[in-house]
């Protein structure tokens, strides 16, 4: 069996590749589960020293890693180039904290009994990633799997498989066994089957129907399960911001970034009455001033849909939101003939009734709502079975604080959006999954404390 990778922007194939089959995954499995110990048993700074070649290796390829990524993804190159530099950027505080967070730690060196946890990694984990951003939602993972001493199985997704080679390429020029990272190509069969075999851990990032499906697939086995799953991230304006300006410009980022493509995208606008007027006109300026096109140019702000398939999703949310009176406040008119592409698109006059402002978009779509006050506000950013992130814009510290602890999501924003930080833990409540990657957390997630009890 064979995938084509196309070019979303184009439509043209781009190559079409083998998929591995169920023996040829259990082979590789075989290979990560022999190869593990002796890994496994090397000087962590020596496992730090090939995560630190791959740092660098990293660099010094992107200009073609950046061209791969824009060519299957459709992801404009700056973006792409961006991503690159973000990734090395999370490898860079894993690489500065590992050892802190894996070294022994003595809980008690002077009584009788003397008392040590130590961190031993999971084993063999399986890493079923994500299309929309491959270098980030990857090293999430592979790096500090790696750093503490785990095989990985990876795949990739089936529209990002190039990327994800490269990455495997890489891995293994800069000193990683082979053996110790195998990269599975195929689809979601393919992901199947790693659920399939004993593994020490499942990492998934994706959607929640999928995410739903891997966790009750292997609850029976007992082993971690970390998933990174979607949001309906919504994002206030209270009455109090100074410049309305630059929060609608943040917005629009915020929404529009990677065409919308993120699981922390801006997905919902709710705005207090008193600056509404000034907001809508503020955003829709700003929505004026994206070029959308191909994404290869440097200055194109909004590439294609990665997933062709996912245009229908937004068209038939949109068109449901103005059959239920919703009103177009933009939508860009200048949209490429050939290629995925999906304009950008503004609505008002939205409610809970649509499913532009309850279900995942993915897509440069949002739903923008007036409110009266906070309490009204807070409702309706609750009024979701995603928990991922919320962000709030204001200058009243105090107020926004009190609407951030209300929040049921793994992050809050105070004048920003849209972000991920390498030394906080990332994660999600209700349908944007379970687990934390990032931060200490995200380096104690791949292994197990043992206790030690010293006597004598």
């Amino acid at each position: 069996m064979y995938i084509q990778i196309n070019n979303p922007a184009t439509e043209q194939l781009i190559t079409e590749l083998k998929t591995d089959t169920v023996k040829v995954i259990k082979e590789k499995y075989t290979k990560c589960r022999n190869a593990q110990p002796a890994w496994a048993a090397l000087p962590l700074q020596e496992r730090l020293a090939c995560i630190s070649r791959f740092h660098a290796l990293l660099d010094a390829n992107k200009d073609m890693l950046a061209d791969t990524l824009t060519s299957e993804v459709g992801k404009p190159v700056q973006q792409s180039y961006n991503e690159l530099n973000g990734a090395r950027a999370r490898i860079q505080y894993f690489l500065e904290h590992a050892e802190k967070y894996l070294a022994d730690e003595w809980v008690t060196e002077d009584e009788l009994t003397k008392e040590r946890i130590n961190y031993e990694p999971l084993g063999v984990i399986a890493n079923i990633s994500a299309w929309n951003y491959p270098y980030l939602v990857g090293v999430n993972v592979i790096i500090p799997a790696l750093i503490a001493g785990n095989a990985v199985l990876y795949k990739p997704s089936e529209f990002a498989t190039l990327t994800g080679m490269h990455i495997g390429n890489i891995l293994h020029k800069s000193g990683v066994p082979q053996d110790v990272f195998q990269v599975i190509i195929g689809t979601g069969e393919a992901g199947a089957a790693l659920c399939k075999l004993p593994m020490d851990g499942y990492f998934f990032t994706g959607s929640y129907s999928t995410g739903k499906r891997i966790a009750e697939t292997v609850a029976g086995k007992l082993v971690p399960v970390q998933l990174e799953l979607g949001g309906k991230d919504p994002l206030y304006v209270m009455d109090d911001v100074e410049d309305i300006q630059a929060v609608a410009a943040a917005a629009l980022e915020g929404l529009m970034y990677n065409a919308g493509q993120s699981c922390c995208a801006v997905e919902r606008i709710y705005v207090q009455e008193g600056v509404y007027d000034a907001f809508i006109e503020a955003i829709k300026a700003e929505a004026g001033n994206m070029k959308m096109g191909d994404p290869r140019e440097p200055d194109t702000d909004l590439g294609p849909i990665a997933r062709p398939a996912q245009q229908t999703v937004l068209w038939q949310q949109v068109q449901e939101a103005l059959d239920k009176g919703a009103k177009i406040l933009f939508q860009t008119t200048d949209v490429p003939s050939t290629g995925s592409y999906y304009p950008l698109t503004l609505l008002t006059e939205v409610n809970h009734s649509m499913r532009i402002m309850m279900e995942e978009s993915f897509g440069p779509i949002v739903g923008i709502q007036k409110v009266k006050d906070d309490a009204e506000a807070i409702a309706l950013m609750q009024d979701t079975e995603y928990g991922l992130t919320a962000a709030v814009y204001g200058t009243n510290k105090e107020r926004a604080e009190n609407i951030m602890r209300h929040m049921r999501t793994g992050t809050v924003y105070f004048n920003c959006c849209d972000r991920v930080s390498a030394g906080l833990p990332w994660s999600g409540r209700g349908h944007s999954g379970i687990g934390s990657t990032l931060s200490y957390q995200g380096i104690r997630a791949f292994v197990q404390p043992k206790a030690w009890h010293w006597r004598g």
